[in-house]
């Protein structure tokens, strides 16, 4: 019997379909119960009413032990009442008994994609599909509206750079609170811009040392010289950590991360690094 749009009763027949094939396509949380707990009783329309509340984005399966209790404790099932969260067909959670609101919602956040969540990955598939103006609009909008969601930050700079606007998208990191600009899917993204923007000054300031020196790396990296790259950067970190949030520091690890941990210029620059820290 469908109870609501959200949610179903299993059966024997049904049981496979409704939960293991439906949790290829999202989550599905399973509630085993029993007409004979109490507790059963209680958990159940609170189960319902916030399926109700979240519109779909799970579906919610009863399994009455009463009638499928062989393949409930073939599902590791003791007690009733358990509910277990399934994706791509595996438990990934479980809560065994009548837990409070908070603790579903708790669980459910930890596998269900947030609103700006499911609007960036709508603008990463329109850049997909070829509307990368229109993905960059998208994402824009959703960085006003959630400033601290670094994921949205990090993804608006990559399609700004890919659109030839690496200006707009080191202006955009650079904005963010200091804290922000040290997080890992934002500082290796900016030092790879500000290697960008001095490779694409044709003059630097030669009053200015260090601005020549960034420069001289980033001309090194470009063409493909990482090594003169990483010791021009080494050098800035070494005598220049203030300069720019420490941007010798930063652009060698953005670098150690293009080359990969086994590289064997990773690996005796990231020595040579840690040299200046004792």
């Amino acid at each position: 019997m469908t109870l609501s749009p959200y949610v179903f009763d299993a059966t024997r027949e049904n049981f496979d379909s409704l939960i293991l094939g439906n949790s290829m396509r999202g989550l599905v949380l399973v509630n085993f119960w029993s007409p004979k707990a109490g507790p059963c009783m209680l958990l159940m329309p609170r189960l319902v009413k916030l399926a109700a509340e979240y519109g779909g984005r799970f579906l919610l399966v009863m399994v009455n032990t009463e009638e499928l209790g062989q393949r409930a404790r073939s599902l590791g099932v003791s007690s009733v009442p358990t509910v277990k969260f399934f994706l791509r067909e595996q438990v990934v959670h479980t809560i065994h008994g009548a837990e409070s609101d908070a603790s579903f919602r708790a669980a459910l956040g930890q596998f269900l994609a947030s609103d700006e969540d499911r609007l960036r990955m709508t603008a990463l598939r329109m850049h997909q599909d070829g509307d990368s103006e229109g993905a960059i609009a998208l994402l824009a909008r959703i960085a006003v509206e959630s400033p601290t969601d670094l994921a949205v930050a990090a993804d608006l700079a990559k399609l700004l750079t890919l659109a030839g606007r690496p200006h707009e998208a080191l202006t955009l990191l650079a904005a963010l609170p200091a804290a922000a600009r040290t997080q890992n899917n934002i500082t290796g993204l900016l030092a790879h811009l500000e290697l960008l923007e001095a490779a694409n000054q044709e003059h630097a300031d030669a009053a200015d040392s260090l601005e020549a020196r960034l420069t001289q790396a980033a001309q090194a990296l470009f063409e493909d010289q990482p090594e003169l790259a990483l010791e021009e950067l080494l050098e800035l970190a070494r005598t220049a950590p203030g300069f720019r949030d420490d941007i010798g520091r930063r652009a060698m690890l953005a670098l150690f991360g293009m080359l990969g941990s086994e590289n064997a210029l990773t690996r005796q620059y990231r020595a040579r690094l840690a040299e200046l820290s004792v």
